[in-house]
């Protein structure tokens, strides 16, 4: 379905997913309305349009900022659906994570999980997009990161030396997959998992992403996941070293590897390789 004539509400606009989609929405003369806490924040994306200032708490504010909108995109955390679907009749497409299958409980996924569930049990038409670890985008903290602590390390210490899958996804391909989502008609509400084209081991992810940033993979050390926990909050102590945060250790002793033929089939994306992403974020090598 053609968006042209349609005004899409973007919440979370000024985010990297959010700022992301409202590019890629004024390059296909696609009108948007950011929707944001922080003016502030908005202008400093250099994008155009007139923001709608709504805290997803406030109702009022919220529906005033909705108001009109034929379609709903929300950048925000999922756990705000039931604000979202409140407070507009548009078909909404949400952006949720999958964090939502880890085994890992936190609050971050649990939000997740409810995120879904209130748009599942809405019958409201739309979709809610779970993507794997987002990479490539602009100011994103993932593969930057992560190259800059492998950088300063002598060895990658990595839990059952990164042995578990990982499947991250584009950012690119992840703004598609929301756009394709917001040109269907729905019939009802949909879950739908983007990733990657295929998962591969994490070390092997590691490796990608040192080369692809210019420098020598340093040599994996497989460790217990109980000593690096117990060093996360260590590695605030050193001048220039990124924050590994204990959670994200967790969660690479669990495989995030999925099934990618919903994406192919409802969306019609086929997202790209890792070595042409991590080509598109470190362009300079």
């Amino acid at each position: 379905m053609p968006l042209d004539d349609e005004v899409v509400a973007v919440i979370g606009a000024s985010g990297r997913s959010g700022s992301a989609l409202c590019r890629a929405l004024g390059e296909r003369g696609i009108p948007y309305r950011p929707v944001v806490r922080d003016a502030a924040k908005w202008a400093a994306t250099g994008l155009p349009g007139e923001p709608a200032i709504a805290d997803l708490g406030d109702a009022p504010a919220l529906r005033a900022a909705l108001a009109g909108a034929s379609r709903v995109a929300s950048c925000a955390h999922a756990r705000h659906a039931p604000e979202i679907l409140a407070s507009c009749a548009a078909p909404v497409v949400l952006l949720g994570s999958t964090r939502r299958y880890s085994r890992w409980r936190d609050e971050h996924g649990d939000g997740v999980r409810a995120g879904e569930a209130a748009l599942l049990e809405s019958g409201r038409p739309g979709a809610i997009l779970h993507p794997t670890m987002i990479y490539g985008a602009q100011g994103e903290d993932n593969v930057q990161r992560l190259a800059a602590l492998m950088r300063r390390l002598p060895v990658a210490p990595l839990p059952s030396g990164g042995r578990f899958l990982v499947q991250p996804i584009h950012q690119g391909d992840v703004t598609r997959s929301v756009i394709a989502a917001l040109r269907r008609n729905w019939d009802g509400p949909r879950a739908i998992t983007i990733a990657g084209p295929a998962p591969l081991p994490y070390a092997d992810f590691v490796r990608a992403v040192c080369r692809a940033a210019g420098f020598r993979p340093p040599p994996v050390v497989p460790l217990p996941l109980a000593p690096l926990v117990a060093a996360a909050p260590l590695l605030r102590l050193v001048p220039g070293l990124p924050r590994v945060r204990a959670e994200e250790l967790r969660r690479l002793t669990e495989d995030k590897a999925f099934d990618i033929a919903p994406m192919l089939a409802e969306l019609g994306v086929e997202p790209i390789g890792l070595k042409e992403g991590l080509a598109l974020t470190f362009p300079a090598r």
